[in-house]
């Protein structure tokens, strides 16, 4: 009996022991892979250079084809109240005709994030400023901690931000009602608020996460998460200037070789 309960004593302990390791070596590869971020003079994670997005969540962001039984929004649905789901079948018939981004209006926050196009992060103490390659665009994230300004729309939102440790946690108001999320037809109201989170998970791997809050469009709020991933290959980002590619697709002028890049 002694020994029976000694050796049942023993494995407990060796079992606790087996835990205490596993738990210390966690610890160690997470202390490791936070050392081993790059980071700003200021000790934050340093955000700067080229990224962009390797699915098709612009297109829709619950049909990624490119996986599969996936989707970029948390449980594949967008919880629209009744009245909003009709719209946005609505938004999906008449996509081609009604998508804001056909008529090259600026496409709003979040979806230039996710647009098929490369962006580049400048960072500062005070100041986080984005350059997109689509049409030019640019986003500032003030970290100063000051309001936003009430009473005003814009297409791209105010946006405020601060850091919760190594994560980057924005928050986008006075949003206008005139942008989508997709071409797909997913939409918002001028209550739009969204919070994004921008945690470097690797030198070259940017986790991007979005809180959408919108009570006149969906019953609750909702998120989607996706990474963005470092352009190593790209010195600086290309102009694409939708609003003379739409004129040329209108026939509105001809391409000069002297002063366009050849077709593909």
């Amino acid at each position: 009996m002694f020994f029976r309960s000694g050796r049942s004593t023993w494995s407990r302990l060796y079992i606790s022991l087996l835990a205490v390791l596993a738990a210390s070596l966690h610890v160690s590869v997470a202390t490791a892979q936070q050392a081993a971020l790059p980071r700003a003079a200021d000790g934050k994670p340093n955000l700067q250079g080229i990224w962009k997005v390797s699915n098709k969540a612009a297109l829709d962001l619950l049909d990624q084809t490119s996986t599969p039984g996936r989707s970029v929004v948390d449980g594949n649905q967008i919880p629209y109240l009744p009245a909003a789901a009709t719209k946005k079948q609505q938004n999906f018939a008449n996509r081609k005709t009604e998508d804001p981004l056909e008529k090259c209006f600026m496409p709003g926050v979040p979806r230039i994030m996710y647009l098929n196009y490369p962006f580049h992060i400048f960072q500062t103490k005070e100041h986080i400023a984005i350059t997109f390659e689509w049409s030019q665009v640019f986003r500032l994230i003030y970290l100063t901690g000051k309001a936003a300004p009430s009473g005003l729309e814009f297409w791209m939102g105010d946006s405020r931000g601060k850091w919760d440790g190594d994560t980057l946690v924005v928050d986008v108001t006075s949003h206008n009602d005139k942008t989508w999320f997709d071409a797909a037809g997913n939409f918002h109201s001028d209550a739009l608020k969204i919070t994004e989170r921008y945690t470097l998970l690797n030198a070259d791997t940017l986790q991007y996460e979005v809180t959408v809050h919108d009570p006149k469009v969906f019953s609750k709020d909702w998120k989607m998460s996706m990474p963005l991933q470092r352009q190593k290959n790209m010195a600086r980002v290309t102009e694409y200037q939708c609003q003379a590619e739409l004129e040329e697709a209108n026939g509105a002028f001809e391409r000069d070789p002297r002063t366009w890049y050849p077709k593909k």
